[in-house]
């Protein structure tokens, strides 16, 4: 009976198992799972800034509150109410502490939130990229299919010839597919964004280089022109004075 209740359980799940090591399927999944993390990641960062927000302004209240006990500590030693400007003197001393543990506190959101933005920045071009990736891996399975469709259709003409160069495409579409879906794995498992950063200043520095390099080239090109339409004028002033020589002689 329990065998039964196996085999029952095997037909039930037989088609998701499958279903689910089907490599289109996935790369289909990971682009829908990638676009589903944007809204959560804006959420976080915006909850990132809201407590940002919120130690801001506690720090200028008791940046107010130092002041105002400050001011009261003075005013009461002046009115020689010393008892009461020790009371106010020990309420400057703890607004004091609330403000150097506030300024911590807001050092470190601000340092969260610029992590976050950056973490956000790499993660849409990286995003970007494995999409980009996913749908052409889709592309080539497609054209895999359609592929594997006409080899079915030839091998019953020449089912020799057909048989070694459908399973070498098969094997190489196979062989992608599982390349792409472990360097998607790897690349969100760890995201090195200082290494992004590096990579993108380089790539500004050389769009950079290439733009000098066209100004130099059409610099020298201008140069040319010039002096190829100022040797014709040398020529047509050389034979003028030739001419009013030779009516002069005349």
């Amino acid at each position: 009976m329990f065998q039964r209740f196996i085999r029952a359980i095997k037909s039930m799940f037989g088609g998701l198992i499958s279903s689910m090591e089907d490599p289109k399927l996935i790369l289909e999944q990971n682009i829908r799972d990638l676009n589903d993390q944007i809204p959560q990641m804006n959420e976080n960062i915006a909850t990132v800034k809201a407590n940002l927000l919120m130690l801001q302004k506690e720090m200028n209240r008791n940046e107010k509150a130092i002041q105002d006990l400050t001011a009261k500590v003075k005013s009461a030693i002046q009115a020689d109410r010393d008892d009461i400007a020790e009371g106010y003197a020990l309420q400057l001393e703890k607004a004091k502490e609330n403000y150097a543990h506030t300024k911590d506190q807001l050092a470190f959101a601000e340092k969260a939130y610029e992590k976050a933005i950056k973490v956000k920045k790499v993660f849409m071009r990286e995003k970007d990229r494995k999409i980009q990736e996913a749908k052409e891996a889709l592309r080539a399975s497609e054209r895999s299919e359609w592929q594997a469709k006409i080899a079915d259709t030839l091998e019953q003409f020449e089912v020799g010839g057909i048989d070694a160069t459908h399973d070498e495409m098969i094997n190489r579409i196979n062989e992608q597919s599982a390349k792409n879906e472990a360097r998607m794995e790897i690349a969100l498992d760890s995201i090195d964004t200082e290494t992004m950063e590096i990579e993108a200043n380089a790539e500004k520095l050389r769009a950079k280089s290439l733009v000098e390099q066209f100004k130099m080239e059409m610099g020298e090109k201008s140069g040319s022109i010039n002096i190829d339409e100022e040797e014709p004028a040398k020529e047509k002033d050389s034979s003028k004075t030739v001419g009013n020589k030779e009516k002069s002689s005349s």
